[in-house]
């Protein structure tokens, strides 16, 4: 719409400058006519007699100069070099034998005129002589001429400039509405609709919304991709390491020789490492593929903390490590069942991790101001200096030595956090371990 309107802004300018230069010219040449008509007719009447020039002028010489702003007129008559008449100081161009009416514009008693000049030789009763003659006017009449002429073509130019910008208007709106509409439906879209776009667009807007159409069907069929090999992976990767640990356990309570079993305990917990490492870089995958495009559902964040606790009680009366669990129920959110649970699982598989035996998991839910998980354990806690860059991927503790672990697990809870537009704040306790708030 600026492109249009500067546009006829400058067709505007363009416009008032061409009429007003047209319609001088044409005030100027009617001005140039009378006054060549004029300054002939003074000539027409020059004539010799008894060896000397007369001029007889007619009434009508200066007659058809009035205007209706009293221009002032002024003329000169020369006979070769000499004055015969009129203002002797009008000033006068050489013409030398320019039989054509001469024209131009000089100032003359601190005025402007417009000047006419012609020339003609006379022959009779052996005299031959030169006689010019110079008719001059002032130019207040071509003044308010052109005055009207500039207003007038201003209001011309005024009216096509409004006239444009109606049509600037029209034509922006005409052609942005529909893209507008496009783009609202776009993003009104859920995450997975893919769908083709179907709504009527103008023509000119078809090869857009074709290209928008293949690039969702191929994001799409690459999305469907994406979520098959995460599955197919977890299943691979998983499976094998799993056969290869039992397999490992099962040797181990058949070997007596104490550095056959070390060899057999140093494997078994690579494989722990392995498999731990394998399945969270699956659902670290698989959680930056679904942040971006959030199934969310109507979830109990507490009842699905409570199922958590439930499938991990097992590896903490291993442990001798007791979960007390307190705060607000239900706490209702809506999010994606599960990333929650995977961001949840991996917090507290954390904290039993790092818990001593026979310690306490204290494990508090609150509803408001936001809903939020606080766990809070006896271990080591964490390194004051290294709490920022610890929910970083692949970062772990200097205190973290001996323990499995492959440093994904709190950047998969924070991704998820911020994902729901939450966040995941790490702190010390005040006592000895380490405080971890979930919040959505």
């Amino acid at each position: 719409m600026i492109t249009l309107i500067g546009g006829a802004a400058i067709l505007t300018v363009v416009l008032f400058l061409v009429v007003r230069s047209f319609s001088a010219q044409i005030a100027q040449q009617s001005q140039d006519n009378v006054l060549g008509a004029s300054a002939r007719s003074i000539l027409d009447a020059a004539v010799i007699r008894d060896g000397q020039v007369e001029v007889d002028f007619p009434y009508a010489s200066f007659s058809m100069l009035s205007t209706p702003s009293d221009d002032r007129i002024f003329y000169v008559i020369y006979q070769d070099d000499k004055v015969l008449s009129g203002y002797h100081d009008l000033p006068l161009p050489t013409l030398l034998d320019d039989p054509d009416t001469k024209f131009l514009t000089n100032s003359y008693l601190d005025e402007t005129v417009r000047q006419a000049v012609v020339s003609r030789q006379l022959v009779g009763a052996g005299l031959r002589t030169r006689i010019t003659v110079s008719v001059a006017q002032t130019q207040e009449n071509f003044a308010g001429t052109l005055a009207r002429i500039s207003r007038n073509a201003l209001i011309f130019g005024a009216g096509f400039f409004c006239l444009s910008l109606l049509l600037a208007l029209w034509t922006t709106s005409a052609t942005i509405g529909p893209l507008r509409r496009l783009a609202n439906s776009v993003a009104q879209r859920g995450p997975k609709d893919l769908r083709p776009i179907a709504k009527p667009v103008p023509s000119e807007m078809a090869p857009l919304v074709s290209s928008l159409n293949t690039l969702m069907g191929r994001l799409g069929q690459s999305l469907n991709q994406s979520e098959e090999f995460i599955a197919e992976a977890a299943h691979r990767v998983r499976t094998p390491l799993a056969t290869v640990r039992s397999h490992a356990e099962a040797t181990l309570h058949r070997v007596d020789k104490e550095d056959n079993r070390n060899a057999l305990k140093a494997m078994i917990r690579a494989i722990d490492e392995s498999s731990r490492a394998a399945g969270q870089l699956l659902d670290h995958a698989m959680i930056t593929f679904r942040a971006d495009h959030l199934e969310r559902h109507e979830v109990d964040f507490a009842a699905l903390v409570d199922d958590v606790i439930d499938r991990l009680n097992p590896i903490a009366e291993m442990k001798d490590v007791e979960f007390t669990t307190r705060g607000d129920r239900p706490i209702i959110v809506s999010g994606d069942p599960i990333l929650l649970q995977n961001a949840v699982r991996n917090l507290i598989d954390n904290a039993l991790k790092y818990s001593p035996s026979e310690s306490e998991i204290a494990v508090e839910l609150r509803a408001a101001p936001s809903p939020r998980l606080i766990l809070q354990d006896q271990g080591p806690g964490f390194v004051p200096e290294e709490i920022e860059t610890l929910s970083m991927r692949f970062t772990r503790g200097r205190n973290a030595q001996g323990t499995v672990g492959s440093g994904l697990g709190l950047a998969i809870a924070q991704d998820v956090a911020m994902a729901h537009g939450g966040a995941l704040v790490l702190e010390n306790r005040k006592e000895e371990g380490a405080c971890v708030t979930f919040s959505l």
